[in-house]
C-alpha cells in the first residue's frame, strides 16, 4: 500500500462508492466528495497527494469545462508550493480534451469505465512524478542557496585583500586608506575589525 492522500471527486455517488472501495486497498487515505466546490478546503492543508477529478459535473454540460476549471483552481490558484497532482476522469472524454488538461497540468487522463489497475498505476506514477519535482525544486533551491553562500563568500575575500593591500599602501594610514577605498574612516575600521585585519 502507498502511503498517500488521494482525493476523488466525481458527482455520481455510485462511481465515487466504487473508486473509494477500489482505491482504499492501494492508498492510505481516500477522501471522496461529491462536490467540486469543497476542492479548496479539501486541499488546503498541502497534505493532499493526488486528485482524481471528475470532468463534468451535473447533467447540463458534457463538454469538460467544469473539470478543466477545477484543474486550474487546483494547479494554478491553490496557493500551494506542490499542489497535488491531478488525474482527470470522465465518461465523455475524447483526445482534444486530454490534451487541454494535459496542458493545463494534468498528469494523465482516464475514461471510465476504467480498468482498476491501470487507475492504480496512472495515480501511483502521478504521486512519483510530484515527489519528484518536489525533491528537485528542494536541491535546486539549496543549490541556489550554496551557489549564493559561495559569492558572497567570494566577494568577502576579494574586498579584504583590496582592503589589505591598499592599508600596505598606504603605510597603514588609516584616513589615507579610507580616501582610496572611497569610504569613511569608520566604515574602514568596522571592515577591518570584520575581517580581522590588525
Amino acid at each position: 500500500m502507498k502511503q498517500a492522500k488521494v482525493l476523488v471527486i466525481d458527482d455520481n455517488t455510485a462511481v465515487l462508492s466504487t473508486l473509494r472501495i477500489v482505491l482504499k486497498s492501494s492508498f492510505s487515505t481516500v477522501v471522496a466528495v461529491a462536490d467540486p466546490k469543497l476542492i479548496p478546503a479539501l486541499i488546503s492543508q498541502g497534505d493532499v497527494d493526488a486528485v482524481l477529478l471528475d470532468m463534468n459535473f451535473g447533467s447540463d454540460r458534457l463538454d469538460g469545462q467544469d473539470g478543466l476549471f477545477w484543474l486550474d483552481r487546483i494547479m494554478n490558484r491553490s496557493g500551494l508550493e506542490n499542489p497535488p497532482a491531478v488525474v482527470m476522469i470522465t465518461a465523455f472524454g475524447d483526445i482534444s480534451l486530454a490534451v487541454q488538461s494535459l496542458k493545463k497540468g494534468a498528469s494523465d487522463f482516464i475514461q471510465k469505465p476504467w480498468d482498476n489497475n491501470d487507475l492504480v498505476t496512472k495515480l501511483s506514477e502521478a504521486i512519483d512524478k510530484r515527489d519528484a519535482r518536489a525533491r528537485e525544486a528542494q536541491d535546486a533551491a539549496a543549490d541556489t542557496a550554496s551557489d549564493e553562500a559561495e559569492v558572497t563568500s567570494t566577494l568577502e575575500e576579494m574586498e579584504k585583500q583590496a582592503i589589505r593591500k591598499v592599508l600596505e599602501q598606504s603605510d597603514r594610514n588609516l584616513s589615507v586608506a579610507a580616501d582610496k577605498l572611497g569610504v569613511s574612516r569608520q566604515t574602514l575600521y568596522n571592515k577591518m575589525k570584520r575581517y580581522g585585519i590588525e
